[in-house]
């Protein structure tokens, strides 16, 4: 009798052990075999200046300390289907946290080229941390060491829209914050090129 109860036992464990776990066994695809429905990631384009090289000296010229002009930049690889190009640079390093140099957009999508204090046809050129609107170069206080200024350009499928109701060439008073979110889920591609300033 105990004999016939043990053998009972074992295979009712057996049973169980089969048969009780929470796997899915319906054939259902997992939440990782899913697609991907991201946005996909912005691929790279190629910003350089003959003025400096990417993390060398931006020339005084360029600066607050010279004559405070935009730098120079040569852009390669815009992809397919851009319609606009804007660009930004920011000071990584400034005591108070990221501070905005230029911001401009509305950059004609076929540019390839932005001379020495450049103002584009048609481009917009917003608000910097200076409270100015257009460029103001690099400008660190007087002891510190270099600050890393990076000047980043963006390929977007649209103008930016930056405001509800209006055309997007409207709102010159763009802020950094304004631009960021009108360039979410809408750029293309980014590259950057990084100076370096001291004073």
């Amino acid at each position: 009798m105990r004999k016939s109860l043990v053998m009972a036992a074992v295979v009712l464990i057996a049973v169980t052990g089969c048969g009780g776990g929470t796997g899915d066994t319906t054939g259902a695809a997992s939440p990782t075999d899913k697609a991907d429905t991201r946005a996909p990631v912005a691929h790279h384009l190629t910003v350089t200046s003959p003025a400096y090289r990417d993390g060398g000296t931006v020339p005084r010229r360029f600066t607050c300390d010279g004559a405070d002009v935009s730098p120079p930049i040569d852009l390669a690889g815009v992809p397919a289907g851009t319609r606009s190009l804007a660009v930004t640079v920011r000071d990584l390093d400034a005591p108070g946290g990221t501070f905005t140099h230029w911001l401009i957009r509305d950059i004609a999508a076929n540019t390839r080229r932005l001379s020495a204090g450049a103002h584009p046809v048609g481009a917009v050129e917003g608000r910097n941390s200076f409270g100015r609107t257009g460029y103001s170069g690099p400008c660190p206080p007087h002891g510190d060491r270099p600050h890393r200024y990076v000047l980043t350009v963006y390929a977007t499928d649209r103008r930016p829209l930056l405001s509800p109701g209006t055309s997007p060439g409207a709102s010159p008073d763009t802020s950094p914050e304004d631009l960021r979110r009108a360039l979410s889920g809408h750029t293309l591609a980014t590259g950057t090129l990084t100076g370096r300033y001291g004073r």
